[in-house]
């Protein structure tokens, strides 16, 4: 049975993790997921997904006319890998690479939407180092430490109050900081059942940009070009993981995970943003809890497979522009093939019903999805 469990759940590991993160609550993409850690022996494991949103909106100017947003989520690709090894029979130790927070937005539509031309972009890398220690066979703990590199950068076109149509540009970028947070966590399994439970709490990480921003609005004689070089502190969300999987028949597994994190504690207030429209360029209302339920299945020695199915609530009230989405429903579907006994082959495919929302500005999106998929070659050794 434990076999079976790792050819199963390893197969919607690809489709699920690549396929979600275009809608997850805040940044969220990757999950943060440490799966790796928990392979048989030593392991390798390389993994990329490609993501295809559709997120359109539209703003009603009166009944029966309006502006066209166009599709303002641009696809985008995501790599990770991974390395586990046993030190000795209770010691273990492994290295994760993924891009756990991202986004990405252009409003490239009809040149006539309050904020068309305006983009933004978040991307970040993590490296993972976690030792496991197990006390027996069914008791465990683990923790590491993680080093987050983040970078961002946005154009705006922002509206003039009171001047209809009239907009003044707003430019901001970032340095790319390198900055540490940790994980720690324990797992419960029952091996002959193939049931493991774990619980993983991620720390925040506090990062702190050298920040440089460009708008007319701050121009005068003294700053003729409009630039303020400034710094900018932005938190990255606490999150805790829970995982749990069984053997509920023969060659099946039952899957279950959620994943909760504490955006409202990441805000993005550059200086001159601020000075200028006396808010934040990017604040959450609500923390997000997302939640998987999948099943497994080996086929036969060489093939298996995984279906699953993914919620994340939506929250309603207003938001923001470079966030137009509020939860979501998806279908996920993996299959895993063993091309020899150490060496294997899985991917997948998900899609996604976004949540509707009203943007700040008025901009009404509604009936969006996503679709993605995700290929991941694994190694034992």
């Amino acid at each position: 049975m434990k076999n079976t469990t790792l050819l199963a759940a390893s197969a919607a590991v690809a489709a699920i993790s690549a396929a979600t993160g275009a809608y997850a609550g805040g940044m969220d993409r990757s999950r943060q997921s440490i799966a790796p850690l928990f392979e048989t022996g030593s392991y390798v494991e390389f993994s990329f997904g490609s993501v295809s949103p559709d997120v359109s909106g539209a703003y009603p100017v009166m009944p029966g006319y309006e502006l066209d947003a166009g599709d303002v989520t641009p696809s985008f690709n995501m790599v990770g890998g991974a390395y586990k090894r046993d030190l000795n029979d209770k010691l273990s130790f492994a290295l994760i690479i993924d891009q756990p927070f991202g986004a990405d937005v252009s409003y490239g539509g009809n040149t006539s939407y309050p904020i068309a031309g305006s983009n933004a972009s978040v991307d970040t890398t993590a490296v993972t180092a976690i030792l496991r220690y197990k006390f027996d066979d069914r008791f465990s703990v683990y923790g590491g430490v993680r080093n987050l590199s983040s970078e961002g950068n946005v154009y705006l076109n922002i509206p003039v109050p009171n001047s209809p149509g009239s907009t003044f540009p707003y430019a901001m970028e970032t340095s790319t900081e390198n900055d540490w947070g940790y994980l720690v966590g324990a797992a419960y399994e029952i091996p002959d059942i193939a049931l493991r439970a774990s619980l993983t709490f991620n720390s925040e990480i506090d990062i702190s940009f050298d920040t440089h921003e460009v708008s007319v609005a701050i121009a005068d004689q003294s700053n003729p070009t409009g630039t303020l070089d400034s710094s900018m502190d932005v938190t990255m969300p606490k999150s805790v993981n829970f995982d749990f999987q069984t053997g509920i028949a023969a060659d099946t597994l039952l899957m279950f995970s959620a994943r909760w994190a504490e955006w409202t504690t990441t805000t993005i207030t550059p200086t001159a943003y601020e000075a200028i429209i006396h808010d934040n360029l990017v604040d959450h209302s609500d923390d997000t809890i997302s939640y998987s339920l999948g099943l497994g299945r080996r086929f036969n020695d060489k093939l298996s497979g995984s279906f699953s199915i993914g919620y994340e609530k939506a929250y309603g009230g207003i938001s923001g522009n470079l966030s137009p989405t509020d939860g979501y429903k998806s279908v996920a579907a993996g299959l895993k093939y063993q091309i020899t006994d150490q060496t294997a082959i899985s991917g997948g495919v998900s899609y996604a019903w976004i949540g509707d929302t009203t943007t700040s500005v008025g901009g009404e999106f509604e009936d969006n999805s996503a679709i993605g998929f995700g290929i991941k070659l694994s190694h034992h050794f």
